[in-house]
């Protein structure tokens, strides 16, 4: 059976004014068994805590003992922490916490200086995804992903930045990420403890063209699905840009031209995460 009910909503079935917007445009409409939305109380942080270290304990366990409290991160004002709750019962079943460069560096730049076309560019990092074994996690993880993306559209990132250890890197490279170093091998980073990564990066500006051009699996879910159990909360006014220099303006396109295309069209591929 599947996990999502897909509806193309009329107006006295979705009382909200997003989901009625859809309903008249003729979109579809798709609800899950599952909410996400912001952590707003040390109540609701324990709980993406909870779910985070079960995560991690699964494929990490001596990096998995240093997240079983919340970490200092979580509290941090430019930091959001999302959290995928049970329609059911309330329980847990994922989380992913999201920071942005408006303030400080990215986690990530504790370990590695960003290349230049990453430089005074607004970017996000999204760490410390943790979801449950089976069909559900798989879901609660696309719809985790999903969020990620809608706050990087909300507030005006140019990049959303990832780290992966083998094999989850080639879910985000089944994304579309492309890699930061191409030419280099993993790098060990201090936010995760020290466990070799690989850097990527994603282009939110051009993300749904490069989803149809590829034929992407993913398009529909992403762009063509309007989720009202998928929340991130309002959006809030972000500070001017980091001063551009001369290389950084001119770089992004360039590099990103330069770098390999994303592999072959992915249209009539299936489309699973490990």
């Amino acid at each position: 059976m599947s996990l999502l009910v897909r509806t193309v909503s009329s107006p006295a079935s979705a009382p909200t004014r997003a989901v009625r917007e859809f309903a008249a445009a003729g979109r579809v409409v798709e609800r899950l068994p599952f909410t996400i939305r912001r952590v707003e109380t040390q109540a609701d942080l324990l709980k993406a805590v909870r779910v985070r270290y079960a995560a991690y304990v699964r494929h990490v366990p001596e990096f998995a003992r240093t997240l079983a409290e919340p970490e200092a991160a979580d509290y941090d004002d430019d930091t959001v922490v999302l959290l995928a709750e049970s329609k059911l019962d309330g329980s847990a079943l994922g989380s992913t916490r999201i920071r942005t460069n408006l303030y400080r560096p990215l986690g990530v730049e504790t370990s590695i200086d960003l290349p230049d076309w990453l430089q005074g560019r607004r970017l996000a990092e999204a760490t410390r995804l943790g979801v449950g074994d089976g069909r559900v996690g798989h879901t609660v993880k696309l719809a985790l992903l999903k969020a990620c993306f809608m706050y990087c559209q909300q507030h005006a990132i140019d990049f959303s930045v990832a780290t992966g250890r083998p094999p989850v890197d080639r879910q985000y490279e089944q994304l579309l990420f492309t890699d930061v170093f191409p030419d280099q091998d993993l790098v060990p980073l201090r936010h995760v403890g020290n466990i070799p990564h690989r850097v990527m990066a994603f282009e939110i500006a051009s993300f749904e063209q490069r989803y149809a051009d590829a034929g992407h699996p993913l398009l529909g879910f992403f762009f063509h699905t309007h989720h009202p159990d998928i929340g991130i909360g309002p959006a809030v006014a972000p500070p001017p840009a980091p001063a551009l220099n001369a290389s950084s303006v001119a770089k992004p396109a360039a590099a990103l031209a330069a770098r390999p295309a994303p592999g072959p069209s992915l249209r009539g591929h299936e489309y699973a995460f490990a």
